[in-house]
């Protein structure tokens, strides 16, 4: 059995599930050790069979630690998606899937709504609430019925909102947005985890890396204003230009435009 180590956040857990699902296409059984919320889901699709939050003193044919301390490293030295980067480093080719096979959720509150999610692990990625607050009425202009997913740490989105979905579980959570008709967020994991269950998906970069950090799906559209000074993220300017409001907007229009009939 292999052991797999990924600690870190939703959307640094999804771009290792490439590395699981052409493990388990070789026939290799994975014991997963991480964040077992996020890691259930590759249980769930069949990726891993076992998750667990700790390391078990244990022996293991192969060990794959995805850490600083780790045999991978979590980031690459050279700008590359990282998922490229994991799948070259282990040796591994052949296709993945750019869609989590996950059925929709019962009873699903985010149902053919156009989802819109403001928030991301860091302040610092979030343009001005503003811009989602245009987006809003922009998109129920069009006829799209709208609601704001709030996760765990995003109680601060109910100060500004009145129409929100809270969900917590990362599983429920895919499969709520599997029924949804798109979805509108920062780079964060919950826009990870939109555009791997197949939701088109507008994504807004400032800065941090659209080519490292580029999602997992089909239907995804990255909007970058692609400054000079771009990428910068943790090491952010006070004036954050490339999240001009503004201008973000504008390109979300004209990304939708071309993407979906209005």
């Amino acid at each position: 059995m292999i052991l797999f180590y990924r600690r870190g956040g939703l959307g640094d857990t999804l771009l290792t599930f490439p590395v699981l699902e052409l493990l388990k296409k070789r026939g290799e059984r994975i014991f997963a050790v991480g964040n077992t919320d996020y890691l259930k889901i590759a249980k769930e699709l069949g990726w891993v069979d076992e998750v667990h939050y700790q390391i078990p003193e244990r022996e293991f044919s192969k060990v794959i630690s995805i850490s600083v301390d780790g045999n991978i490293k979590p980031f690459p030295d050279e700008r590359r998606w990282i998922v490229e980067y994991y799948l070259k480093s282990l040796g591994l080719e052949g296709n993945f899937s750019l869609t989590l096979n996950l059925p929709t959720l019962r009873d699903n509150p985010l149902m053919d709504k156009a989802v819109l999610h403001p928030s991301s692990g860091s302040m610092r990625k979030n343009p001005d609430i503003a811009l989602f607050l245009r987006i809003e009425e922009y998109l129920r202009k069009h006829g799209y019925e709208v609601v704001y997913l709030v996760g765990e740490a995003d109680e601060w989105i109910k100060g500004y909102v009145s129409r929100f979905v809270q969900m917590s579980d990362p599983l429920n959570m895919a499969k709520a947005l599997k029924g949804a008709k798109l979805f509108v967020g920062n780079d964060s994991g919950v826009s990870h985890l939109a555009s791997y269950v197949g939701l088109p998906s507008f994504i807004f970069y400032g800065p941090t890396d659209v080519v490292v950090w580029k999602p997992i799906g089909e239907r995804v559209f990255q909007i970058s204003l692609n400054l000079a000074c771009s990428p910068c993220f943790p090491n952010t300017c006070k004036e954050r230009d490339c999240l001009n409001k503004d201008r973000l907007f504008n390109s979300f229009v004209e990304a939708i435009k071309s993407l979906l009939p209005l």
